[in-house]
């Protein structure tokens, strides 16, 4: 699938804010938690890791807090679930796991 996953309908009036994801700029209108930010400008959320078909793309799974399919990480190597972390203006957002802290 190309494109985003969601289309906003309705409520399109809150302020955009600037996000950054894997390295590229991306707005999110403010309320949006990284999910709904992320799957309004792409198909998936990140690649995920399945047997036996390998790195496949995901777009989250409950939507609400409870599974563990939705894991980013700030840059910092903090890490949060999508669907309940609220996008703030200038978060910067990695997909996988910061290369840098592979090594710690």
């Amino acid at each position: 699938m190309s494109g985003p996953r969601l289309q906003r309908v309705a409520d399109q009036d809150r302020r955009l804010i600037e996000i950054t994801v894997d390295g590229w700029a991306m707005s999110a209108m403010e309320g949006d938690t990284l999910l709904v930010a992320i799957l309004a400008q792409r198909s998936y959320l990140r690649e995920a890791s399945g047997e036996p078909q390998g790195e496949m793309p995901a777009a989250g799974f409950c939507l609400m807090g409870a599974c563990q399919d939705c894991w980013v990480w700030h840059e910092d190597g903090r890490r949060v679930r999508a669907c309940t972390t609220y996008a703030e203006p200038g978060m910067r957002i990695r997909t996988t796991w910061p290369d840098h802290l592979l090594a710690s």
